[in-house]
């Protein structure tokens, strides 16, 4: 049941959490403690409402909050070991816990239940994070914001913060919050208002204080031949740097990729600070945690060749790989969880953008805007100051925290496509179709391409967001249109993996009836169009180096003769010995070349509902209603195939069982004996 503190938290948090300004995304926690009565006991109890582990503040529910009796949060204070044994509180939380369900309690806990105030907010804020991460940044607070909002040194995230800014409100009754070094901010309140207000108020005060007191250029002048590019030649530099970048970033794991090339990131990679700034790193948690402690920063301008860019990403990635290691070993303690990836989250390429990296597009879209975010905070500190973020020593004890391993090993197992980017041709509706949502249901980031841009938009939205599925408008005929599709995937997900070469259509006639345009169209469709979405797919997964899957949906009739089918049978033919040649052209780079041959799929077909039902129901003298029943008599199975069989079979050969498996036609025909491969 609802109660009133949990519901105005809930409301608090969400108001907070809608403007960037105010925290990042999952950033930052929110508190309330009320009265409720105790279903054991009949008799009130106090409680504390927090915003649990890995939730999000703009979009929290009641659900995410974890509810604990404060009398047993606040007897902890009396068990506590010390700063050196204080992760083991974390466990205790459990047993703080009243009731069933709700989340998990965060690491942040303990700063709400011991600071005393009814209302308490921890957030992320740009302009606070700014004042933190100055060198001066208790001076600075003070002259900001004089005796109402105090400083709190840094200290990593835990019950011995929770205990130091219990202790500085304490001792500053006048205070309404306090900026917390190299990190954030807290606030808090007597009332839910109350404590809404005083943190814009610190929120908006550091903003306005940087706005009025900043330097004018805090990153130094523009460095000649480091300008952004024009709009289109920066996209088009990007979709070709996009793969290489990728395929370094996933040395260790698969990750997908993200493109940002906004103002902020495109004005910071041309000034003169960009190399000793991003050396620095990030500092708040959130922001490293996601971000790595530095990016890659590409030293070139940005007006060198591609290639000339390319070679260098590759010298910069290796070096960027050893002194990721010399990190780890420099920090590393007996019992420091292994070596996680070594590879960059971030790249930075002046002239064109940065590049965000993640096990999947959320990951991947949120590290760039935690960099952002990163961005802002170095420009608000050296406007005022010198930005000095946390010392190194001191992100590696949050990167490679236990309690942050702990959260990482409770992730659920990725889904089998899950990191994959794939893309599907004729995808808005039928075969195309069924393919692309099962991809998109088993984890792949799914390119829609179709003529139809609004069936393609449609199919898109179902999949899901802008982070699962992207829609684009594609005739295979046209190789610019194929090649501005590939570019599509690559700006979008970072490159692509696999390919199913879908979009067809059909024509039945005799071939007396024939016309040079049916051949034509069916070829330049089918035969031509599997060419031209191949050859541009492979070049992005050479480019890549992680291998890949190129799959073509055939027809049983590329190796079955069937009456008055001669244009489609021979385009059919000609995929199927793509499917030959491709694979033997391709294996030495990992990529695998596979063919699925189905019967006529009648139901939701694109094809069979444009007039090619009609035309083959009218040659073998039987109602089109009926067409697809009587597909499936005439097969051993008696069964009829559907979309979703094709699909099923394009995950079964891409999905990671068929590692082997490449040159294949497989058939879903429902076993059609004269269409059996020989």
């Amino acid at each position: 049941m609802s109660t009133e503190p949990a519901a105005e938290l809930v409301a608090r948090s969400n108001a907070l959490g809608a403007d960037p300004r105010n925290t990042n995304f999952a950033g930052g926690n929110t508190s309330a403690k009320g009265t409720a009565t105790d279903p054991v006991t009949d008799k009130p109890v106090e409680l504390l409402w927090v915003k649990g582990s890995g939730g999000d503040l703009g979009t929290l529910t009641e659900a995410g909050l974890a509810v604990l009796r404060l009398d047993r949060l606040r007897a902890l204070t009396d068990v506590y070991p010390g700063v050196e044994r204080e992760d083991e509180m974390v466990a205790a939380f459990d047993y703080c816990l009243h009731g069933r369900g709700g989340a998990a309690p965060s690491i942040d806990t303990a700063m709400h239940g011991l600071v005393d105030a009814t209302h308490v907010d921890h957030l992320h804020p740009d302009s606070g994070i700014a004042l933190a991460t100055a060198a001066d940044g208790r001076a600075l607070t003070r002259e900001c914001f004089g005796d109402r909002v105090a400083w709190v040194d840094w200290r990593r995230p835990g019950f011995q913060l929770g205990l130091d800014i219990a202790a500085v409100k304490a001792a500053n009754p006048q205070a309404i919050g306090v900026i917390l070094g190299g990190h954030g901010i807290t606030a808090w309140g007597d009332t839910s208002a109350e404590c809404e207000a005083n943190s814009l108020d610190i929120i908006r005060t550091a903003e306005r204080f940087l706005a009025e007191r900043g330097a004018a250029e805090p990153f130094g002048p523009v460095v000649p031949g480091f300008e952004a590019l024009p709009t289109r030649e920066r996209r088009a530099r990007a979709a070709e740097l996009a793969p290489v970048i990728r395929g370094l970033a996933s040395t260790d794991s698969r990750q997908v990729g993200h493109f940002t090339d906004s103002e902020v990131v495109l004005d910071f990679l041309a000034r003169e600070k960009l190399g000793p700034l991003a050396a620095l790193g990030t500092s708040c948690p959130d922001h490293f945690l996601r971000t790595k402690v530095r990016p890659l920063v590409v030293d070139l301008p940005a007006t060198a060749p591609v290639e000339e860019v390319a070679a260098r990403l590759r010298e910069l990635h290796e070096a960027y790989r050893a002194e990721y290691r010399a990190y780890y070993e420099r920090h590393a303690e007996p019992d420091s969880p292994p070596m996680r990836g070594a590879d960059p989250a971030i790249v930075l390429v002046p002239g064109v953008g940065m590049f965000s990296f993640g096990r999947n597009k959320q990951t991947a879209r949120v590290a760039g805007e935690f960099y952002v975010n990163a961005i802002n905070v170095m420009r608000g500190a050296e406007s005022v100051s010198r930005y000095q973020p946390i010392d190194e020593r001191e992100k590696f004890r949050i990167e490679y925290w236990a309690l942050e391993e702990a959260k990482l090993r409770r992730m659920p197992a990725p889904a089998p496509l899950a990191g994959r980017v794939a893309l599907v041709t004729g995808a808005g509706s039928g075969i195309g179709r069924a393919v692309a949502e099962r991809l998109g249901a088993e984890g792949a980031c799914v390119v829609v391409a179709d003529l139809d841009t609004e069936a393609a938009k449609a199919v898109a939205e179902g999949i899901g967001s802008a982070d699962r599925a992207l829609a684009v408008t594609a005739d295979v005929t046209d190789a610019e249109a194929v090649r501005e599709a590939v570019a599509a995937a690559a700006l979008a997900f970072g490159g692509l993996d696999l390919v199913v070469n879908n979009a067809g259509l059909s024509i039945s006639k005799s071939l007396l009836e024939t016309t040079e345009r049916d051949w034509d169209l069916q070829h330049d469709v089918m035969a031509k169009g599997s060419f031209l979405v191949s050859q541009a797919a492979a070049r992005v997964m050479v480019e890549q180096g992680m291998g890949g899957d190129i799959v073509y949906i055939s027809s049983k009739n590329a190796v079955f003769a069937g009456p008055n089918n001669l244009a489609y049978g021979a385009a059919k033919a000609d995929q199927a010995h793509q499917v030959r040649l491709l694979a033997a052209e391709l294996g030495e780079h990992g990529i695998r070349v596979n063919g699925i041959n189905p019967d006529g799929v009648v139901r939701g077909s694109g094809i069979f509902a444009k007039g090619w039902g009609a035309q083959r129901a009218a040659v073998y003298g039987v109602p089109e209603s009926e067409l697809g029943a009587f597909y499936a008599k005439r097969t051993l199975l008696k069964r009829e195939v559907l979309p979703e069989h094709v699909a099923a079979a394009v995950v079964a050969l891409t999905a990671g069982d068929l590692v082997l498996t490449t040159g294949l036609h497989v058939p879903v025909d429902g076993g059609v004996a004269a269409a059996f491969l020989r």
